[in-house]
């Protein structure tokens, strides 16, 4: 069976979601329970750019809230806001999606001749949405000690092919690198690049020099995933640009592990398509993260995508009789999100357990204060921070254990026990099911909660549908 491009059973053939049935220290599972392995099979290499994320990245993006048409006051606005409530909790990329280099008015109408480009074919700020570019917004940013980030999409622009403008340093052109044949359906301004033509190289080289010129220090490369050898091209000049950049791939739909050794040049990899504020999004974060599970870690995230709370779509306003509907420049209509307490809490504590990077998508001037609470718990925050990728240990009919270990201390770590059923469900679940010793005794805190909890053999849970138990937990 596929999902999303991802064949699933190739995939947990090496993860350890999909470990045969086995019992976690002795621990003797019920009928019908499941106990999987929490040990990895999968080589792990160290590429260069994992020593800039010794813990899963923080921040904002700008796509959740203004899609492709955020303004220079917004985007400014944005930023005040997260150098003031974000930063102090370990927030540190601000980073700019798509739009920035876009001449076009709509975001729902793309010409591919409409975009600002340089006399090498390269991106260049838009006149119309930031009449005053971009260095004072990334100049701001250093000044509040806040990292800035760009959002760009794999290939060459067609109006530079058509234009056949020359690649910097080199005696080739545009159209001496493009793929006619291979242009993004949701994003048509870009034609793939052949990795094998010369320049190719030299012509991500110098997009990167551009950016290490404008003082850039995060970039989110899109519509690469199914494009290893384009993947290598990014990664060698994001390496050698003479700036640190912390290097993010995108969308998730097509991940394919053997490509694993490429993506792993990075720091984070999509495994998810867009997520929104809807039921749905949780569960397949549930069935990303158990594909996924085995590869992350170390300098290298697995990306559950942003976190779709508070202000969405802040820029279009909902048009009487108009049907909410999946667009390019977002899901929907302005709106505060609309997911339940539960799901929010589902929603961050399998992104802290997972260590997903977490970069939130709500407009911050305008965003719920609950939304602020839970992205800067800081129990939910360590547990992310501690950057291993949790494992599920333990599953019985929709409800799932998953298990993060700490990365140092023996004995300590975290543990979210998910009732995933439609209805309030009662169920007791031992000890060692929660992937903790029977004969040991424990300190344990329930963080969402903000209380201690008692250690005991087997505990008792009575939850709500879509409610998790994030618990840590030490030696007594």
């Amino acid at each position: 069976m596929k999902k999303d491009g991802i064949n699933r059973r190739n995939f947990l053939g090496c993860a350890a979601g999909a470990a045969a049935a086995m019992t976690l220290g002795g621990c003797d599972t019920g009928s019908g329970q499941k106990s999987y392995s929490t040990k990895s099979s999968c080589k792990k290499r160290v590429h260069p750019l994992h020593k800039l994320a010794p813990a899963p990245p923080l921040g904002w993006n700008s796509f959740d809230c203004w899609g492709n048409v955020a303004t220079e006051k917004a985007v400014s606005d944005n930023l005040e806001v997260f150098a003031k409530r974000l930063k102090p909790y370990g927030y540190e990329y601000f980073v700019f999606d798509a739009g920035w280099y876009s001449e076009y008015k709509s975001a729902e109408r793309k010409n591919a001749r409409q975009v600002r480009i340089d006399e090498y074919g390269r991106y260049l700020p838009s006149k119309y949405w930031l009449p005053n570019g971009l260095q004072p917004q990334i100049d701001r940013a250093h000044e509040l000690g806040v990292k800035y980030g760009l959002w760009l999409i794999r290939g060459v622009s067609r109006k530079a092919v058509e234009l056949n403008l020359p690649i910097k340093g080199t005696k080739y052109h545009a159209r001496d690198i493009a793929k006619l044949d291979d242009i993004c359906w949701w994003f048509d301004c870009n034609y793939g690049i052949d990795a094998s033509k010369p320049g190719a190289q030299e012509y991500y080289n110098s997009i990167f020099e551009l950016l290490a010129e404008w003082k850039v220090d995060f970039v989110k490369y899109d519509n690469i995933v199914q494009n290893p050898e384009e993947i290598e091209l990014v990664a060698n000049a994001c390496e050698n640009c003479g700036r640190d950049m912390v290097l993010s791939l995108s969308p998730g739909t097509h991940i394919n592990k053997e490509h694993m050794d490429s993506y792993r040049r990075s720091n984070m990899l999509r495994m998810t398509y867009d997520m929104w504020d809807r039921k749905k999004d949780i569960v397949n974060s549930f069935d990303r993260w158990e594909m996924l599970q085995d590869f992350g870690g170390d300098g290298f995230y697995i990306d559950l995508d942003m976190i779709p709370f508070g202000h969405l779509l802040a820029w279009r306003p909902r048009v009487p009789g108009q049907e909410v509907k999946d667009m390019l420049g977002g899901m929907g209509f302005s709106r505060m999100d609309e997911l339940t307490a539960p799901q929010k809490r589902t929603f961050m504590a399998q992104r802290a357990l997972a260590a997903s990077p977490l970069f939130m998508g709500g407009d911050l001037p305008t965003s719920d204060e609950l939304s602020f609470e839970l992205i800067t718990n800081k129990g939910m925050l360590a547990c992310n921070q501690n950057g291993v990728t949790g494992k599920l240990i333990w599953r019985y009919s929709d409800v799932d254990v998953w298990h993060t270990p700490h990365k140092t201390k023996a004995n300590h770590g975290w543990f979210g026990v998910f009732n995933r059923h439609n209805t309030r469900s009662k169920f007791s679940i031992k000890k060692c099911e929660l992937g903790l010793k029977p004969n040991m005794k424990y300190k344990l805190y329930d963080i969402w909660q903000d209380k201690p909890v008692r250690d005991k053999a087997v505990f008792d849970f009575n939850m709500i549908s879509d409610e998790v138990a994030l618990w840590r937990y030490q030696p007594a």
